[in-house]
């Protein structure tokens, strides 16, 4: 499932196609390799054409043994990314789960084959392609609205949810319950609305992993059966196909479909089934992939059948709610940037049946899943949260307490570096923009100070995570990126990398 886009947007642009060492070499001859290539940051190891580890210029250069297989030194686990994957679309799935692979290099391919290898300064260098948007003030407008609501409704999940955590009696939990469901429902129109942006401005980003299609049917069902039930309606869905089928696809883009002709189907629907199903049909360019979703609602007249894929507003007499209109509308862009096809037939009897089908990449295994962190740091940290709004460093103090972490705060840079050098703190969680000084600014005078209190990990929050604002940042001191809104996971993932680095260093010194 890979999105059809200008090959300059892709890693395939950026790669660095040198040739590999083959496995069974030892380390002269990487070492022979790196000495002829002196531009050569990193090498692929590769059995074939199949990439099996990757080694630095400093591992190789550091082994005094020229006879020792490089196989004993490589990195065997390397970050791999398919060449048409965007930038920064890797760079972000590789921040939410092994950002320490960041700093190590990645090897890139297609069709499990070796292309080439790219460094962090490949992903720091690219850019997004936001040429179009630049020139419409409108489409920056949209782009800054939509991310502050969407910062402001996840610090009200946050609140809600450490609400709901009191001892509330029967009524107000309701209440409560009631508020995080609109709260939930708003969030997923904005979200919608913003990956539709995206789509018509040609950026919407793909991340195909391998996926077990079965699995992705359960997890339909187990998603939205209880829905179906509490509006008095079933869910039936079924999978058809080889039950271990695997396919590199976009699992949260295939989602994002499904999800989208569900929530229109259980709305049409007043009695009996919701049917939504995926048949996979090997073919020679890998799987086909056909998904249906089926209501049982009324009759649809052709001409709101002909719109049924079109966004509200762009015709005055849409039959569809907000929230279905953005999600047909997005399902519809996601299939067709997956080269597929998409459409609506009218049931026999009554109801409408969307049909949507694409050919993958067959894959051969699902990769092991990364092991999930712990629920806190190894230790209880101390952290200063530096930020001027309120609301953002209500909902940092409430993760730090969810972290067993204790937590001061500071408005601005200047109160920051006033309170680094009257108490200790093991983390920084600093904000960019603020008055008086501003995050950036704040890092390097922090830098600056002597002693242990300059060697303070900084992790900056912010909702300008482009990778060249990303050098910015790490170009300045600091150590991580988490982007607003914040994810409780990758928070924390953010400060064990981050503690673990400083006790790391604390225990070379």
């Amino acid at each position: 499932m890979t999105l059809a886009r200008d090959p300059m947007d892709t890693l395939a642009s950026f790669v660095d196609g040198r040739a590999p060492l083959q496995t069974g070499s030892d380390c002269a001859v990487a070492q022979a390799r790196f000495a002829a290539e002196s531009d050569a940051v990193v090498l692929a190891v590769c059995d074939g054409e199949r990439p099996i580890g990757l080694i630095s210029r400093e591992v190789a250069m550091a082994q005094r043994d020229g006879a020792r297989p490089i196989a004993e030194i490589m990195d065997a686990q390397p970050a791999i990314a398919q060449a048409g994957m965007t930038p920064w679309g890797f760079r972000e799935h590789l921040l939410a789960t092994r950002p320490a692979a960041l700093n190590r290099g990645f090897i890139i391919v297609e069709d499990d084959r070796y292309v080439g290898v790219g460094t962090p300064l490949t992903l720091l260098t690219a850019r997004r392609p936001r040429s179009r948007t630049l020139q419409d003030p409108g489409a920056i407008l949209i782009q800054r609205m939509s991310g502050e609501v969407l910062r402001h409704l996840a610090g009200v999940a946050d609140f809600t949810n450490r609400l709901r955590q009191q001892n509330l009696p029967p009524d107000a939990q309701a209440c409560v319950r009631a508020i995080l469901e609109t709260g939930e429902e708003l969030t997923s129109m904005m979200r919608r609305a913003v990956d539709l942006h995206e789509a018509d401005l040609g950026v919407l980003s793909f991340d195909t992993r391998p996926c077990q299609l079965r699995e992705l049917m359960d997890a339909v069902d187990a998603r939205w059966k209880t829905r179906a039930a509490n509006s008095g309606l079933t869910l039936l869905t079924a999978y058809d196909g080889d039950s271990e089928a695997v396919a590199d696809i976009d699992e949260h883009r295939l989602m994002q479909v499904f999800d989208a002709l569900i929530y229109r189907a259980l709305s049409e629907t007043r009695r009996g089934a919701v049917e939504a199903s995926l048949k996979v049909r090997p073919t020679d360019n890998g799987l086909i992939l056909e998904g249906r979703v089926r209501d049982a609602g009324g009759d649809v007249s052709p001409q709101r059948l002909a719109r049924i894929f079109e966004p509200v507003g762009s015709v005055d007499d849409h039959g569809e709610g907000l929230s279905t209109g953005l999600g047909m509308a997005l399902a519809s862009r996601i299939a067709s940037a997956a080269g597929g096809v998409i459409r609506a037939e009218p049931n026999p009897g009554a109801g409408v049946t969307v049909v949507f089908e694409f050919i993958a990449r067959q894959a051969k295994s699902v990769a092991a899943a990364a092991p999930a962190p712990s629920e806190a740091p190894a230790h209880a940290a101390h952290i200063l949260i530096v930020d001027d709004n309120a609301t953002n460093r209500m909902v940092a103090e409430a993760l730090c307490e969810m972290f067993d972490c204790t937590s001061e705060q500071a408005v601005d840079g200047l109160e920051a570096l006033d309170a680094v050098q009257a108490r200790r703190f093991d983390l920084i969680l600093m904000d960019i923009k603020m008055p008086r000084m501003d995050g950036v600014a704040a890092t390097r005078a922090i830098r600056a100070l002597p002693g242990p209190v300059g060697r303070t990990p900084i992790i900056a929050l912010t909702a300008n995570a482009d990778p060249d604002d990303v050098r910015g940042y790490i170009e300045a001191g600091m150590n991580d990126v988490v982007e607003k809104p914040i994810k409780a996971d990758r928070m924390l993932a953010a400060l064990q990398a981050a503690l673990d680095a400083a006790d790391d260093q604390s225990a070379a010194a």
